[in-house]
């Protein structure tokens, strides 16, 4: 008989109640995440605890229509060497969303129309996130500057600057749907 540990094994670490074929199975569930086996992410949403520290946890099951940004945006997309210090996750401004801790994430309420453009999908560790594109990532490090710091911003920005396969026209695109042109071309100035 497979334990409910072996099931969200065989699912990639992630489990939803749905998957669950009876209501014995859902008591071993609860059972696993009262012994700590289990951590609820979102309602009707469990993982592994051991999964929360090394793979990118499905961000649409546990946020659904989330979009991976900032710092772990910019360490997927190697523009920056910060840790990323929790899971930064966007959703729009008028959603709510309620968390439970048992993961760091840090929501980014987002107007509609940012959340129309610059976003793509990605398969990370078998699970497709929705997250920043390079060129939107380079645009939210300049959107934030003053929150994540103009150090890391200078580096995000370089680091893109440094590429071959950079797209500035696409860049500057960006900076004029988020309004940071004129702080954008500063950049480029200073750093070409």
């Amino acid at each position: 008989m497979k334990t409910v540990i072996d099931i969200v094994r065989e699912n990639g670490g992630i489990i939803k109640t749905s998957q669950l074929t009876g209501r014995a199975e859902y008591r071993r569930l609860l059972r696993a995440v009262k012994r700590g086996d289990l951590v609820r992410l979102h309602h009707g949403v469990y993982t592994e605890t051991s999964s929360l520290l090394s793979n990118m946890v499905d961000v649409e099951s546990i946020i659904p229509n989330g979009v991976v940004c900032l710092y772990n945006a910019w360490a997927y997309h190697r523009l920056s060497t910060t840790v990323p210090p929790a899971f930064c996750i966007a959703i729009d401004a008028k959603r709510k969303v309620s968390l439970n801790g048992a993961i760091p994430i840090n929501l980014y309420y987002w107007k509609a129309e940012n959340l129309d453009f610059g976003i793509a999908q990605y398969d990370i560790s078998g699970f497709t996130v929705r997250m920043t594109d390079v060129e939107r990532s380079v645009c939210d490090a300049i959107r934030y500057r003053n929150k994540v710091g103009a150090d890391v911003c200078a580096e995000v920005v370089r680091n893109y600057l440094n590429r071959s396969e950079r797209n500035v026209s696409k860049l500057i695109e960006y900076a004029n749907k988020l309004r940071i042109k004129k702080t954008l071309n500063n950049y480029l100035e200073v750093l070409l």
